[in-house]
Protein backbone atom coordinates (compact mmCIF):
# COMPACT_ATOMS: atom_id res chain seq x y z
CA UNK A 1 0.00 0.00 0.00
CA UNK A 2 1.18 2.86 -1.33
CA UNK A 3 1.81 6.25 1.68
CA UNK A 4 -0.20 9.29 1.60
CA UNK A 5 2.84 11.06 1.53
CA UNK A 6 4.04 8.89 -1.22
CA UNK A 7 1.03 10.06 -3.56
CA UNK A 8 1.24 13.63 -2.75
CA UNK A 9 4.34 14.15 -4.18
CA UNK A 10 2.73 13.52 -7.01
CA UNK A 11 -0.11 16.27 -6.87
CA UNK A 12 1.16 18.74 -9.08
CA UNK A 13 2.10 16.41 -11.82
CA UNK A 14 -1.61 14.28 -11.40
CA UNK A 15 -3.37 17.49 -10.53
CA UNK A 16 -6.74 17.00 -12.18
CA UNK A 17 -8.96 19.85 -13.50
CA UNK A 18 -12.42 20.57 -14.11
CA UNK A 19 -14.16 19.11 -16.71
CA UNK A 20 -12.75 20.15 -20.18
CA UNK A 21 -12.11 18.37 -23.26
CA UNK A 22 -8.18 18.72 -22.56
CA UNK A 23 -6.40 15.60 -21.19
CA UNK A 24 -3.51 15.03 -19.17
CA UNK A 25 -1.39 12.42 -19.71
CA UNK A 26 0.47 10.94 -16.41
CA UNK A 27 3.57 8.65 -16.36
CA UNK A 28 2.74 6.38 -13.05
CA UNK A 29 5.92 5.83 -10.76
CA UNK A 30 4.60 5.10 -7.52
CA UNK A 31 3.80 2.00 -5.69
CA UNK A 32 -0.18 1.48 -6.13
CA UNK A 33 -2.63 -0.40 -4.69
CA UNK A 34 -3.73 -4.20 -6.42
CA UNK A 35 -7.30 -5.16 -6.68
CA UNK A 36 -7.68 -8.69 -7.86
CA UNK A 37 -8.49 -7.47 -11.28
CA UNK A 38 -7.82 -4.57 -13.59
CA UNK A 39 -10.98 -2.15 -12.75
CA UNK A 40 -10.34 -2.56 -9.01
CA UNK A 41 -7.03 -2.15 -9.13
CA UNK A 42 -7.58 1.48 -10.90
CA UNK A 43 -10.73 2.18 -8.74
CA UNK A 44 -8.55 1.35 -5.64
CA UNK A 45 -5.63 3.88 -7.30
CA UNK A 46 -8.03 6.51 -8.54
CA UNK A 47 -9.81 6.68 -5.22
CA UNK A 48 -6.50 6.86 -3.14
CA UNK A 49 -5.48 9.75 -5.70
CA UNK A 50 -9.06 11.47 -5.62
CA UNK A 51 -9.00 11.51 -2.07
CA UNK A 52 -5.64 12.61 -1.98
CA UNK A 53 -6.10 15.53 -4.26
CA UNK A 54 -9.45 16.73 -2.54
CA UNK A 55 -7.76 17.16 0.73
CA UNK A 56 -5.79 19.79 -0.66
CA UNK A 57 -8.69 21.50 -2.01
CA UNK A 58 -10.34 24.26 0.55
CA UNK A 59 -13.61 23.33 1.64
CA UNK A 60 -16.33 25.54 -0.50
CA UNK A 61 -17.99 27.85 1.83
CA UNK A 62 -21.08 26.96 -0.67
CA UNK A 63 -21.93 24.78 -3.32
CA UNK A 64 -22.29 26.59 -6.81
CA UNK A 65 -24.38 25.14 -9.34
CA UNK A 66 -21.09 24.41 -11.73
CA UNK A 67 -20.29 22.06 -8.84
CA UNK A 68 -23.29 20.06 -10.00
CA UNK A 69 -21.42 19.46 -13.61
CA UNK A 70 -17.86 19.27 -12.57
CA UNK A 71 -15.39 16.37 -13.01
CA UNK A 72 -11.89 15.60 -12.45
CA UNK A 73 -10.52 13.30 -14.65
CA UNK A 74 -6.92 11.82 -15.71
CA UNK A 75 -5.25 9.71 -17.59
CA UNK A 76 -2.28 7.59 -16.92
CA UNK A 77 0.49 5.75 -19.16
CA UNK A 78 2.05 3.10 -17.24
CA UNK A 79 3.84 0.78 -19.44
CA UNK A 80 7.07 1.59 -17.68
CA UNK A 81 6.35 0.55 -13.97
CA UNK A 82 4.27 -1.68 -11.94
CA UNK A 83 2.46 -3.55 -14.99
CA UNK A 84 2.09 -6.13 -12.82
CA UNK A 85 -0.42 -4.41 -10.82
CA UNK A 86 -2.62 -1.88 -12.84
CA UNK A 87 -3.25 -2.07 -16.64
CA UNK A 88 -0.87 -0.31 -19.44
CA UNK A 89 -2.73 2.44 -19.46
CA UNK A 90 -6.04 3.76 -18.00
CA UNK A 91 -8.46 6.80 -16.92
CA UNK A 92 -10.31 7.46 -13.64
CA UNK A 93 -13.14 9.95 -13.85
CA UNK A 94 -14.83 11.74 -10.42
CA UNK A 95 -18.12 13.37 -10.51
CA UNK A 96 -19.39 16.00 -9.24
CA UNK A 97 -16.11 16.11 -6.11
CA UNK A 98 -17.07 18.88 -3.93
CA UNK A 99 -21.18 17.60 -4.14
CA UNK A 100 -19.86 14.35 -3.29
CA UNK A 101 -17.44 15.47 -0.45
CA UNK A 102 -20.33 17.46 0.63
CA UNK A 103 -22.90 14.67 1.10
CA UNK A 104 -20.41 12.29 2.94
CA UNK A 105 -19.98 14.81 5.37
CA UNK A 106 -23.51 15.16 6.23
CA UNK A 107 -23.45 11.63 6.29
CA UNK A 108 -21.03 11.65 9.11
CA UNK A 109 -18.08 9.95 6.84
CA UNK A 110 -14.87 11.57 7.21
CA UNK A 111 -12.63 11.18 3.95
CA UNK A 112 -9.91 9.41 5.27
CA UNK A 113 -11.87 6.89 6.78
CA UNK A 114 -14.14 6.61 3.63
CA UNK A 115 -10.78 6.29 1.66
CA UNK A 116 -9.31 3.50 4.06
CA UNK A 117 -12.69 1.11 3.72
CA UNK A 118 -12.46 1.67 0.07
CA UNK A 119 -9.35 1.28 -0.79
CA UNK A 120 -6.98 -0.15 1.81
CA UNK A 121 -7.73 -3.58 0.76
CA UNK A 122 -9.61 -4.91 -2.72
CA UNK A 123 -13.15 -4.77 -2.39
CA UNK A 124 -15.09 -7.95 -2.27
CA UNK A 125 -16.95 -9.37 -5.48
CA UNK A 126 -20.83 -10.21 -4.20
CA UNK A 127 -23.07 -11.59 -6.34
CA UNK A 128 -23.09 -10.42 -9.87
CA UNK A 129 -25.99 -7.84 -9.52
CA UNK A 130 -28.62 -7.85 -12.47
CA UNK A 131 -27.98 -8.01 -16.32
CA UNK A 132 -24.37 -9.48 -14.50
CA UNK A 133 -23.64 -5.87 -13.33
CA UNK A 134 -20.61 -5.90 -10.92
CA UNK A 135 -21.98 -5.34 -7.27
CA UNK A 136 -18.98 -5.02 -4.45
CA UNK A 137 -18.73 -4.47 -0.89
CA UNK A 138 -15.71 -2.64 0.64
CA UNK A 139 -13.27 -5.04 2.71
CA UNK A 140 -15.08 -4.01 5.61
CA UNK A 141 -18.60 -4.31 4.31
CA UNK A 142 -19.19 -0.45 5.44
CA UNK A 143 -19.42 0.41 1.54
CA UNK A 144 -21.37 -0.91 -1.30
CA UNK A 145 -20.02 -0.31 -4.84
CA UNK A 146 -22.72 -1.06 -7.94
CA UNK A 147 -21.87 -0.44 -11.66
CA UNK A 148 -24.38 1.11 -12.80
CA UNK A 149 -25.39 1.86 -17.26
CA UNK A 150 -24.69 5.32 -18.39
CA UNK A 151 -28.26 6.00 -18.39
CA UNK A 152 -27.64 5.93 -14.77
CA UNK A 153 -25.65 8.37 -14.64
CA UNK A 154 -27.43 10.89 -16.27
CA UNK A 155 -29.87 10.45 -13.97
CA UNK A 156 -27.83 10.84 -11.20
CA UNK A 157 -26.76 14.33 -12.55
CA UNK A 158 -30.59 14.93 -13.11
CA UNK A 159 -31.51 14.41 -9.31
CA UNK A 160 -28.36 15.34 -7.86
CA UNK A 161 -28.84 19.26 -6.87
CA UNK A 162 -32.10 18.18 -5.80
CA UNK A 163 -31.17 15.07 -3.65
CA UNK A 164 -28.58 16.76 -2.00
CA UNK A 165 -30.60 19.78 -0.63
CA UNK A 166 -33.47 16.88 0.49
CA UNK A 167 -30.29 15.68 2.40
CA UNK A 168 -29.39 18.31 3.63
CA UNK A 169 -32.91 19.65 4.94
CA UNK A 170 -33.68 16.09 6.42
CA UNK A 171 -30.38 16.54 8.16
CA UNK A 172 -28.61 12.86 6.78
CA UNK A 173 -32.09 10.66 8.07
CA UNK A 174 -33.07 9.30 5.08
CA UNK A 175 -34.12 5.91 3.86
CA UNK A 176 -33.18 6.47 1.05
CA UNK A 177 -29.47 5.18 -0.80
CA UNK A 178 -26.85 7.66 0.79
CA UNK A 179 -24.51 7.99 -2.44
CA UNK A 180 -21.32 8.83 -1.29
CA UNK A 181 -19.20 8.98 -4.96
CA UNK A 182 -19.78 8.06 -8.62
CA UNK A 183 -16.81 7.38 -10.62
CA UNK A 184 -15.85 5.97 -13.99
CA UNK A 185 -13.07 3.33 -14.79
CA UNK A 186 -11.70 3.06 -18.57
CA UNK A 187 -9.57 -0.11 -19.30
CA UNK A 188 -9.25 -1.33 -22.44
CA UNK A 189 -11.08 1.52 -24.06
CA UNK A 190 -14.13 -0.20 -22.11
CA UNK A 191 -15.93 2.02 -19.71
CA UNK A 192 -17.23 1.04 -16.23
CA UNK A 193 -19.69 3.10 -14.57
CA UNK A 194 -19.56 2.41 -10.14
CA UNK A 195 -22.03 4.46 -7.53
CA UNK A 196 -20.22 4.34 -4.18
CA UNK A 197 -23.02 3.85 -1.47
CA UNK A 198 -23.12 3.12 2.16
CA UNK A 199 -24.01 -0.55 2.93
CA UNK A 200 -27.75 -0.51 4.29
CA UNK A 201 -26.47 -4.08 5.91
CA UNK A 202 -24.28 -4.19 9.38
CA UNK A 203 -20.93 -4.74 8.93
CA UNK A 204 -20.97 -7.38 11.92
CA UNK A 205 -24.44 -8.51 11.93
CA UNK A 206 -24.69 -10.67 9.76
CA UNK A 207 -28.36 -10.69 8.10
CA UNK A 208 -30.56 -14.10 8.28
CA UNK A 209 -33.83 -13.61 5.97
CA UNK A 210 -33.63 -10.53 3.20
CA UNK A 211 -36.56 -9.05 1.49
CA UNK A 212 -36.70 -7.19 -1.77
CA UNK A 213 -40.40 -5.17 -1.22
CA UNK A 214 -42.22 -3.25 -4.11
CA UNK A 215 -45.71 -3.24 -3.27
CA UNK A 216 -46.92 -5.32 -5.88
CA UNK A 217 -48.15 -9.19 -5.83
CA UNK A 218 -47.61 -9.56 -9.81
CA UNK A 219 -44.75 -11.62 -10.63
CA UNK A 220 -43.53 -10.79 -7.18
CA UNK A 221 -42.31 -14.26 -5.68
CA UNK A 222 -38.61 -15.41 -5.67
CA UNK A 223 -37.85 -17.64 -8.25
CA UNK A 224 -37.22 -21.91 -7.13
CA UNK A 225 -32.89 -20.96 -8.38
CA UNK A 226 -33.29 -17.95 -5.56
CA UNK A 227 -34.88 -19.71 -3.12
CA UNK A 228 -32.05 -22.13 -3.11
CA UNK A 229 -29.27 -19.84 -2.61
CA UNK A 230 -27.87 -19.25 1.21
CA UNK A 231 -29.27 -15.96 1.42
CA UNK A 232 -31.89 -15.31 -0.90
CA UNK A 233 -33.68 -12.31 -1.89
CA UNK A 234 -37.30 -12.84 -1.19
CA UNK A 235 -40.34 -10.65 -2.45
CA UNK A 236 -43.51 -8.93 -1.86
CA UNK A 237 -45.42 -13.05 -2.52
CA UNK A 238 -42.89 -14.45 -0.08
CA UNK A 239 -43.53 -11.77 2.51
CA UNK A 240 -47.24 -12.56 2.52
CA UNK A 241 -47.18 -16.27 2.38
CA UNK A 242 -44.44 -16.55 5.00
CA UNK A 243 -46.25 -14.28 7.34
CA UNK A 244 -43.89 -12.14 7.97
CA UNK A 245 -44.01 -8.77 10.25
CA UNK A 246 -41.32 -6.21 11.32
CA UNK A 247 -42.07 -5.78 15.28
CA UNK A 248 -40.99 -2.48 16.30
CA UNK A 249 -42.14 -0.26 19.02
CA UNK A 250 -44.72 2.56 17.97
CA UNK A 251 -42.28 5.46 18.17
CA UNK A 252 -39.60 3.76 16.14
CA UNK A 253 -42.34 2.74 13.68
CA UNK A 254 -43.57 6.77 13.25
CA UNK A 255 -39.97 7.68 12.87
CA UNK A 256 -39.79 5.07 10.38
CA UNK A 257 -42.86 6.11 8.18
CA UNK A 258 -41.96 9.87 8.99
CA UNK A 259 -38.63 9.17 6.77
CA UNK A 260 -40.62 7.21 4.57
CA UNK A 261 -43.04 9.82 3.35
CA UNK A 262 -40.47 12.39 3.19
CA UNK A 263 -38.81 10.11 1.35
CA UNK A 264 -41.46 9.16 -1.31
CA UNK A 265 -42.14 12.58 -1.83
CA UNK A 266 -38.88 13.67 -3.07
CA UNK A 267 -39.20 10.26 -5.56
CA UNK A 268 -42.64 11.58 -6.80
CA UNK A 269 -40.86 15.22 -7.40
CA UNK A 270 -37.83 13.81 -9.36
CA UNK A 271 -40.62 11.43 -11.39
CA UNK A 272 -38.82 7.98 -9.94
CA UNK A 273 -40.45 4.94 -9.74
CA UNK A 274 -40.01 1.29 -9.40
CA UNK A 275 -37.99 1.61 -6.38
CA UNK A 276 -38.08 -1.18 -3.43
CA UNK A 277 -37.54 -1.38 0.33
CA UNK A 278 -34.70 -3.34 1.12
CA UNK A 279 -35.39 -5.42 4.65
CA UNK A 280 -32.85 -7.38 6.20
CA UNK A 281 -33.34 -9.25 9.29
CA UNK A 282 -30.99 -10.49 11.66
CA UNK A 283 -32.01 -12.52 14.44
CA UNK A 284 -30.59 -12.64 17.21
CA UNK A 285 -31.33 -15.98 18.87
CA UNK A 286 -29.87 -17.93 15.90
CA UNK A 287 -26.62 -15.57 16.02
CA UNK A 288 -25.96 -16.64 19.77
CA UNK A 289 -26.43 -19.84 18.77
CA UNK A 290 -23.82 -19.93 16.22
CA UNK A 291 -21.59 -18.22 18.44
CA UNK A 292 -21.82 -20.55 21.05
CA UNK A 293 -21.48 -23.80 18.44
CA UNK A 294 -18.83 -21.56 17.23
CA UNK A 295 -16.91 -21.34 20.36
CA UNK A 296 -17.18 -25.14 21.07
CA UNK A 297 -15.98 -26.08 18.34
CA UNK A 298 -12.43 -23.97 18.92
CA UNK A 299 -12.48 -25.15 22.91
CA UNK A 300 -12.08 -28.54 21.11
CA UNK A 301 -9.36 -27.83 18.84
CA UNK A 302 -5.53 -27.16 20.51
CA UNK A 303 -4.15 -23.97 18.74
CA UNK A 304 -0.99 -23.69 17.90
CA UNK A 305 1.27 -20.54 19.61
CA UNK A 306 1.30 -19.27 16.43
CA UNK A 307 -2.33 -19.05 15.94
CA UNK A 308 -2.53 -17.88 19.54
CA UNK A 309 -0.65 -14.84 18.79
CA UNK A 310 -2.83 -14.56 15.49
CA UNK A 311 -5.99 -14.60 17.65
CA UNK A 312 -4.66 -12.30 19.97
CA UNK A 313 -4.20 -9.55 17.37
CA UNK A 314 -7.43 -9.38 17.17
CA UNK A 315 -8.50 -7.67 20.63
CA UNK A 316 -9.11 -4.20 20.71
CA UNK A 317 -6.51 -1.98 19.55
CA UNK A 318 -5.35 1.01 21.78
CA UNK A 319 -7.71 4.51 20.79
CA UNK A 320 -5.63 6.32 17.54
CA UNK A 321 -5.76 9.67 15.72
CA UNK A 322 -4.75 7.64 12.44
CA UNK A 323 -7.97 6.35 10.51
CA UNK A 324 -9.47 2.81 10.67
CA UNK A 325 -12.23 2.77 8.27
CA UNK A 326 -15.83 4.21 8.51
CA UNK A 327 -16.22 1.51 11.36
CA UNK A 328 -13.04 0.85 12.57
CA UNK A 329 -13.17 2.77 15.79
CA UNK A 330 -15.97 0.53 17.11
CA UNK A 331 -12.27 -1.42 17.79
CA UNK A 332 -11.16 0.81 20.16
CA UNK A 333 -13.96 0.32 22.87
CA UNK A 334 -15.34 -2.55 24.47
CA UNK A 335 -16.81 -6.12 22.32
CA UNK A 336 -20.62 -5.50 21.56
CA UNK A 337 -23.03 -8.11 22.48
CA UNK A 338 -25.38 -9.95 20.25
CA UNK A 339 -28.04 -7.67 18.76
CA UNK A 340 -26.14 -4.69 19.63
CA UNK A 341 -25.40 -2.28 17.22
CA UNK A 342 -23.72 1.34 16.62
CA UNK A 343 -26.51 3.69 15.47
CA UNK A 344 -24.30 6.22 13.50
CA UNK A 345 -22.17 3.21 11.91
CA UNK A 346 -25.40 0.84 11.04
CA UNK A 347 -27.71 3.71 10.10
CA UNK A 348 -30.07 1.24 8.65
CA UNK A 349 -30.70 -0.69 11.67
CA UNK A 350 -33.62 -0.69 14.41
CA UNK A 351 -34.25 -2.88 17.58
CA UNK A 352 -37.28 -5.24 17.47
CA UNK A 353 -39.97 -4.12 19.99
CA UNK A 354 -39.73 -5.21 23.57
CA UNK A 355 -41.97 -8.28 23.74
CA UNK A 356 -42.07 -8.88 20.09
CA UNK A 357 -42.01 -12.54 19.47
CA UNK A 358 -37.93 -12.76 18.73
CA UNK A 359 -35.48 -10.28 19.61
CA UNK A 360 -34.47 -8.79 15.46
CA UNK A 361 -32.32 -6.47 14.30
CA UNK A 362 -33.98 -5.15 10.94
CA UNK A 363 -32.31 -3.29 8.23
CA UNK A 364 -34.24 -1.22 6.12
CA UNK A 365 -33.85 1.59 3.44
CA UNK A 366 -34.77 2.38 -0.14
CA UNK A 367 -33.43 1.13 -3.29
CA UNK A 368 -33.22 1.46 -7.09
CA UNK A 369 -34.12 4.56 -7.14
CA UNK A 370 -32.37 5.80 -10.55
CA UNK A 371 -35.56 4.44 -12.77
CA UNK A 372 -37.69 7.15 -13.93
CA UNK A 373 -40.62 7.09 -15.43
CA UNK A 374 -39.52 7.77 -19.06
CA UNK A 375 -40.93 6.88 -22.04
CA UNK A 376 -39.75 3.10 -21.98
CA UNK A 377 -41.82 2.66 -18.49
CA UNK A 378 -44.40 4.44 -20.35
CA UNK A 379 -44.51 1.53 -23.16
CA UNK A 380 -43.92 -1.22 -20.67
CA UNK A 381 -46.64 -0.05 -18.64
CA UNK A 382 -49.22 0.27 -21.52
CA UNK A 383 -48.41 -3.41 -22.85
CA UNK A 384 -49.16 -4.88 -18.74
CA UNK A 385 -52.54 -3.02 -18.75
CA UNK A 386 -53.66 -4.71 -22.10
CA UNK A 387 -52.43 -7.94 -21.53
CA UNK A 388 -53.33 -7.92 -17.61
CA UNK A 389 -56.10 -5.16 -17.58
CA UNK A 390 -56.24 -1.71 -16.93
CA UNK A 391 -57.32 -1.98 -13.03
CA UNK A 392 -54.69 -5.27 -12.65
CA UNK A 393 -51.94 -4.83 -9.83
CA UNK A 394 -48.73 -3.89 -11.73
CA UNK A 395 -45.41 -2.47 -11.04
CA UNK A 396 -45.22 -0.22 -14.44
CA UNK A 397 -47.34 2.82 -12.73
CA UNK A 398 -46.96 6.39 -12.44
CA UNK A 399 -45.18 8.05 -10.13
CA UNK A 400 -47.84 8.78 -7.88
CA UNK A 401 -50.00 5.52 -8.26
CA UNK A 402 -46.85 3.76 -7.27
CA UNK A 403 -45.56 5.75 -4.35
CA UNK A 404 -49.81 5.40 -3.26
CA UNK A 405 -49.31 1.66 -3.65
CA UNK A 406 -45.98 0.92 -2.27
CA UNK A 407 -46.36 3.48 1.30
CA UNK A 408 -50.24 1.71 1.61
CA UNK A 409 -48.00 -1.82 1.32
CA UNK A 410 -45.09 -0.34 3.31
CA UNK A 411 -46.89 0.35 5.77
CA UNK A 412 -48.78 -2.41 6.44
CA UNK A 413 -45.66 -4.34 7.31
CA UNK A 414 -45.75 -3.74 10.65
CA UNK A 415 -47.46 -5.67 12.96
Amino acid sequence: MSSPGNTSNLLNTLAPKRKTKKKNFVQQNVEVFRGSDPVLSVLMWGVNHSINDLSHVPVPVMLLPDDFKASTKIKVSNHLFNKEKLPGQFKFKDYCPQVFRNLREHFGIEDQDYQVSLARSTPIKEEEGQGGKLLLASYDRTLVVKEICSEEVEEMHHILSEYHQHIVTCHGSTLLPQFLAMYRVTVESEDTYLLVMRNMFSCRLHVHRKYDLKGSLLSREASFKEKVKELPTYKDVDFRNNMQKVYVSDEEKEKIVERLNRDIEFLVRMRIMDYSLLLGIHNVERAERQEEEEEAEEEMESFSEEEEEEGNSLAPAPASNSPEGIGGYMNSFKPMGPGEFDPYVDVYAIQSAIGAPQREVYFMGLIDVLTQYDTKKKAAHAAKAVKHGAGAEISTVHPEQYAKRFREFITKIFA
